[in-house]
């Protein structure tokens, strides 16, 4: 199915225009890992997540090495340098004779000073990932992204998937979806996915379409529904 980008209807594969407020519908292509049809213009596959713009391989360069050979003769052999003579080293002296040796002195024995045990330092330095968080803009609430969960899931509760983080208690809730969509982990990264909700999901005022996934980048404003009225601020931290 195509979802219409500008009243979110439903039209089947292959349609050129809106069935409903005949808006014309993007190009369409299928994933080549699963098959599942999105846009032309995705990066991500919104089934199986299949990196869409993987770029191709360069081609490789011939390096041509060049042969020290006469030009006039490609037969003769280069000349060889000339290598000065060796120089004669200078002859051996015979040493002294020995002479009687002088008394020493005993060294004296101190005691032995005890020496304080150091502490092993280690080098290894704890690298802290980044996490990331919501600004809820209406109320000022900030939400920390649940560390060590792959996919974050963003709704109301539900019998089918319950939300990681539930937005049923903010104002205007009832334009959110109980499915609405899903932020995905990726070392460092997050993108975030509308999975079939109602009102749309819009980022910066641009509405996600649906099997897109937007890598979320700090500042970027994320909208629940239309209208812009549960709207989030993505930070890091």
């Amino acid at each position: 199915m195509i979802v219409c980008p500008n009243c979110n209807h439903q039209n089947p594969d292959g349609a050129v225009q809106c069935e409903a407020c005949y808006t014309p519908l993007p190009a369409t292509t299928q994933c080549p890992n699963c098959g599942t049809t999105v846009q032309a213009d995705a990066s991500f596959c919104g089934q199986c997540g299949f990196n869409l713009k993987t770029p191709e391989p360069e081609s490789q360069v011939a390096t041509a090495v060049s042969s020290p050979v006469s030009e006039s003769d490609p037969d003769r052999l280069p000349d060889l340098l000339t290598i000065d003579p060796l120089v004669s080293p200078d002859p051996l002296v015979e040493p002294p004779p020995p002479t009687s040796p002088e008394p020493v002195a005993e060294p004296m024995l101190l005691p032995p000073v005890p020496i304080a045990e150091s502490t092993p330092v280690s080098s290894a330095t704890q690298l802290q990932n980044q996490s990331g968080r919501l600004l809820h803009l209406q109320t000022n609430v900030v939400i920390e992204l649940p560390q060590g969960l792959p996919v974050v899931h963003i709704g109301k509760p539900n019998d089918r998937i319950p939300p990681d983080i539930d937005v049923s208690g903010f104002p205007n809730s009832e334009i959110v979806s109980r499915i609405h969509a899903d932020i995905r982990a990726d070392g460092d990264a997050y993108y975030i996915e509308d999975v079939g909700s109602s009102n749309g999901t819009y980022i910066n005022n641009v509405p996600l379409l649906l099997g897109n996934r937007h890598r979320l980048r700090p500042g970027d404003r994320i909208a629940l529904g239309k209208g812009d009225k549960v709207s989030f601020l993505f930070q890091m931290s």
